[in-house]
């Protein structure tokens, strides 16, 4: 999972299809990052500020009550434990850093779940830029605590009343307000989604997840490598960085998708948000709504490294349904005392699923990305339990 090909393409997927209004935009962002992530110096500064500020490294739990429940050997990679309480703060610190050096005054971010935006907010309020968040109306209902974490921070959150009301609405408007704003904005993306060089500058800044899973993984498992890397995926941001460091390696990859968001395992060859992958569309070639109960996988596509992975049977994408991530919620939280995402419960929902069959055979030593804690989904899960 090196630098993509020429254009910005992953395969048959990836690109820059936006206005030629953004063209240039994107092209200075392909030029800063390329010289900031050579610098040693810019990723110094990022690996202080990921240590001190975040708290990295994140450790690798190993599940046993759990473990010897589903007959396998179950280590959980805990970004939960992040500060701001998810993955998102690695890829939106490293953002933040950039935009500083672009001589960027703000942040423009599009947020589903609310993570992404907060880890933005936060990544502003600490490095002194200005944060603007567009946030679908029907998210900013069901996640209303981190609205409000948001707001705190000092970001401005603009509902989007368009469309799905959710997260590809939000994409939509934060791209079409950067249209406007690009001398003095930088667009934090928050998954490896949009025009190249998001897709894989993202992965890059969450590549530490793999990189220091890899490292705890040779100290800790018996195996030295897991036998499965498993995590959820929206856009992805999450799996990506985490199957960077193992993708030298024998581990098998699994990408967990919501049944009514799955991109990468119903989706068709399309273009949106800046990108070519793989969307939902229905047969006149329109994309079609997502849903899931996880607001941060209501995307009806996914990145297209994840697109390319598929095609080339390095990574396998499988689905779950709302029920069984519920289900995976109260399992987690009564067995190991640890209450995960909504998001995060897509991965263990498979596990769950899997274990003891073909798919996941008994005995296999599988690590999780857990991306993120459950704080922010209560709300909603006590409508439901």
């Amino acid at each position: 999972m090196g630098e993509p090909a020429a254009r910005g393409r992953f395969g048959e997927y990836g690109g820059r299809y936006v206005p030629e209004s953004l063209m240039e935009a994107c092209r200075e962002v392909d030029e800063a990052f390329r010289e900031a992530w050579a610098d040693p110096g810019f990723r110094g500064g990022l690996t202080k500020l990921l240590a001190v500020h975040v708290g990295r490294p994140t450790p690798l739990t190993p599940a046993w009550r759990l473990s010897g429940e589903l007959g396998v050997q179950l280590y959980l990679k805990r970004e939960d434990l992040t500060h701001t309480g998810s993955h998102k703060i690695n890829n939106a610190l490293g953002q933040a850093l950039l935009a500083t050096r672009m001589r960027r005054r703000r942040l423009v971010a599009e947020t589903g779940a609310g993570m992404h935006g907060v880890a933005t907010a936060t990544a502003a309020a600490l490095l002194g830029l200005e944060a603007t968040v567009f946030m679908g109306e029907l998210d900013m209902e069901r996640q209303g605590l981190n609205v409000f974490r948001m707001r705190l921070l000092g970001a401005e959150v603009v509902p989007v009343k368009s469309g799905s009301r959710t997260l590809k609405d939000a994409t939509s408007e934060a791209m079409r307000h950067w249209v406007g704003a690009t001398d003095d904005a930088h667009y934090c993306m928050g998954s490896v989604v949009g025009p190249d060089p998001y897709p894989w500058m993202v992965r890059e800044f969450q590549r530490v997840i793999g990189e220091e899973a890899r490292v705890q993984g040779a100290a800790e498992l018996v195996t030295g490598v897991p036998d499965y890397v498993v995590a959820c995926v929206g856009g992805g941001s999450n799996a990506a960085g985490t199957f960077a460091g193992f993708v030298d390696t024998p581990a098998r990859f699994v990408g967990v998708e919501a049944a009514g968001g799955a991109g990468a395992s119903l989706g068709r060859l399309g273009v949106l948000h800046g990108f070519r992958s793989l969307f939902l569309q229905d047969g006149d070639g329109q994309i079609i709504e997502a849903h899931s109960i996880a607001a941060g996988l209501d995307y009806p596509g996914v990145g297209p490294e994840h697109a390319h992975l598929r095609d080339l049977g390095r990574a396998r994408y499988v689905t779950v349904t709302d029920d069984e991530v519920v289900g995976a919620v109260t399992r987690l939280a009564r067995a190991e005392g640890i209450l995960p995402a909504l998001e995060s419960a897509h991965a263990l929902a498979w596990v769950i699923r899997a274990a003891g069959t073909d798919e996941l055979p008994a005995g296999s030593t599988v690590l999780l990305t857990l991306s993120g804690r459950g704080d922010k989904d209560v709300s909603t899960l006590k409508e439901l339990l």
